[in-house]
């Protein structure tokens, strides 16, 4: 049984999910290397992984593909659950934001589209939005 269908609670189940794309897209190459591994624990911190959970993420034959979700609102969705996991310690380093881009790409944004919108949500996230956007955001009902 995969260690996913172990959750209901979708909060838990999203933060595993991402954990295991993260994971995946760490170990794409081969082994995860000292550096890779930094930013997994770094990341299950952030999302609350059991030890248990990461070792079962971890293990070789338990490869967790990246569903690209079709419409073009959920990939903003999931990029958006992304940044504000990094986020949670107020700061973006080179590796993550390295992993990003790479989820980006595997969740079905081009290259350059990916770019854009990492450099983007890097500033949104930072809080150095122009004031355009700002009121845009804030006048928005919704």
């Amino acid at each position: 049984m995969p260690i996913l269908d172990l959750y209901n609670h979708s909060e838990k189940r999203r933060n595993l999910a991402h954990f295991a794309a993260i994971a995946s897209l760490a170990a794409v190459d081969g082994a995860v290397n000292p550096s890779e591994k930094e930013i997994l624990d770094r990341f299950a911190n952030k999302l609350n992984i059991t030890d248990a959970e990461y070792k079962e993420v971890m293990k070789k034959e338990n490869k967790y593909p990246i569903e690209a979700p079709f419409e073009m609102e959920k990939r903003y969705e999931r990029l958006f659950d992304f940044f504000r996991i990094i986020f949670s310690d107020h700061d973006i380093d080179e590796e993550e934001r390295d992993l990003v881009r790479k989820y980006a790409i595997g969740i079905g944004f081009s290259s350059k589209k990916a770019e854009e919108v990492l450099n983007r949500s890097i500033e949104i996230f930072r809080g150095r939005i122009p004031f355009e956007d700002y009121l845009m955001l804030i006048e928005k009902k919704g």
